[in-house]
């Protein structure tokens, strides 16, 4: 039986890093105090590009992807495809993925495509290659990336956004093999009520050209309890249908918010060291953040090859994934 497993996996981060200290007294001089929101989310540092370096969303990704394919000892002959997760893309045309392709030497025969599918990107992303690898017999394997550059984007004047993300790419390669494991399966959920809560440009892209109109992601508050139902539903369903419990799972969710982490844990019975988050040390990364906990989880050895890990991201709009895999 042909499996499609993750064969490396890398990270890349800017090395300027700011603590909340300098969020509250930012924030203090506006008269906000912002202690218990960065608490409530789990925050204490985070990895930002300094505005005096040239980093971007393509630059990092770049580097995760030439360290990935370094520590899995491989060449660009050998990938077959990439995919680009982003959010924040250097420009739309052309795709970021060329310059990745570009990077690693890619052969000609590469089938090359950018995703933005918001903060849940990099696990539609690996998700969408392994379904393809499984049916496409051209695809032996595929290199995914998730970068999100956030900094330019974030209003200062917001005490939820500006203290919340971090700037990070995470890639993996992934392969086709005849050994058990990998990626076994998913589960979407889209709920279109109020695709509006958090936009960027702020105006749409025509008044940003026109009158640099909303130069900051905008966001308004909203209610995502009606969510967390649905969550567990996809949590339990993929469970059940592949005869695991709660306990036999690690878990790699988003990092956006550690009480929502907390919610899904409570609810489902999973354990403190089943989970892995890691925001309080790198923010929270966008499309690529479950993957970023994934890394580390397998750096700091809590996730070894056999585990079954669930991946559960959410992206704005809103959209989840929920998703099954043997690391």
């Amino acid at each position: 039986m042909t499996n499609i497993k993750i064969k490396d996996i890398a990270i890349y981060h800017p090395e300027h890093t700011i603590d909340n200290d300098y969020f509250f007294e930012h924030f203090d001089k506006r008269g906000k105090d912002i202690r218990r929101l960065l608490q409530h989310i789990g925050r204490e540092s985070r990895y930002l590009v300094d505005s005096t370096d040239e980093e971007t969303s393509i630059t990092m990704a770049v580097a995760a992807s030439k360290k990935v394919m370094e520590r899995a000892n491989l060449t660009g002959e050998d990938i077959d495809m990439i995919i680009f997760a982003t959010q924040t893309p250097e420009q739309t045309i052309p795709m970021s993925s060329i310059y990745v392709h570009q990077a690693i030497n890619g052969k000609n025969r590469t089938l090359l495509y950018d995703i933005n599918a918001t903060c849940a990107g990099m696990n539609v992303g690996v998700e969408q290659a392994a379904r393809n690898m499984l049916t496409n017999p051209r695809i032996e394997r595929a290199l995914v990336v998730g970068s999100d550059y956030f900094s330019p984007i974030l209003d200062p004047e917001n005490e939820v956004t500006y203290p919340l993300f971090g700037d990070a790419a995470v890639a993996v390669v992934l392969e086709r093999t005849k050994e058990s494991g990998g990626f076994i399966d998913a589960i979407h959920y889209v709920d279109h009520t109020d695709p509006n809560n958090m936009v960027f440009p702020g105006q749409g892209l025509t008044h940003l050209l026109e009158n640099g109109e909303g130069r900051y992601m905008e966001t308004k508050p909203f209610d995502d309890a009606e969510m967390f139902p649905k969550v567990y539903e996809s949590i339990r369903e993929l469970l059940n249908q592949y005869d695991l419990k709660p306990s036999d799972v690690k878990c790699c969710f988003s990092q956006s918010n550690k009480a929502n982490v907390r919610l899904i844990q409570e609810n489902i019975g999973i354990a403190d060291d089943q989970i892995i988050f890691v925001a309080d040390q790198f923010g929270y990364t966008g499309t690529s953040s479950p993957f970023l906990a994934l890394h580390e989880g397998v750096k700091r050895g809590k996730i070894k090859r056999g585990d079954y890990v669930l991946v559960w991201t959410i992206g704005t709009g809103y959209e989840f994934i929920t998703m099954l895999l043997q690391y």
